[in-house]
């Protein structure tokens, strides 16, 4: 059990996580979308350019999903462009700091592996505490409101600033 196990508990944390998960979801699936169909269309003029040489790189797309989760949990922000524009943060569950590379590469992997077995398996999220996903629980990871790390950060002070001390 984490020295955090009570706060994480209250609603602060948690409250609207599951019907922002899914607003982002779509909002990552759009995103991914755009991102493919430009990408496509970039490779299909080197393909042109490139006398049909260039059409090899064609599967390079299929990793692109992957890799957006991926580097998107080891950003800055700790969450996909959706998460964040919803107001969500990717945290370890154990003591609240940003997932490590083998926590993303693990989350990533498992959500892709639960994708491809029909994606029920998300509901899970339903009944466990703070709604964690399998690849939430397999991972170590849990997905909190912004606004309450900054609060959670703010009343235990930064290196540079005592407790307390209200932030931007």
């Amino acid at each position: 059990m984490s020295d955090f196990e009570p706060i994480l508990d209250e609603p602060f944390f948690i409250e609207g996580v599951m019907w922002r998960r899914c607003v982002a979801w779509v909002v990552d699936a759009v995103l991914i979308g755009l991102l493919v169909w430009v990408l496509w269309w970039i490779l299909v003029m080197v393909g042109v350019v490139t006398l049909g040489l260039g059409f090899a790189l064609m599967p390079v797309l299929a990793l692109v999903p992957f890799a957006y989760n991926m580097l998107s949990l080891l950003g800055s922000a700790t969450a996909t462009p959706g998460q964040a524009m919803l107001g969500l943060t990717v945290r370890r569950d154990e003591d609240l700091g940003p997932p490590t590379a083998l926590q993303a590469l693990i989350s990533t992997l498992g959500y892709y592996v639960t994708l491809a077995t029909s994606g029920l398996l998300l509901l899970v999220a339903l009944f466990t505490t703070r709604h964690r996903t399998l690849h939430d629980l397999v991972s170590g990871l849990v997905v909190v409101r912004t606004r309450a790390m900054r609060a959670l950060t703010a009343s235990q002070g930064g290196w540079n600033m005592p407790a307390g001390t209200p932030t931007r």
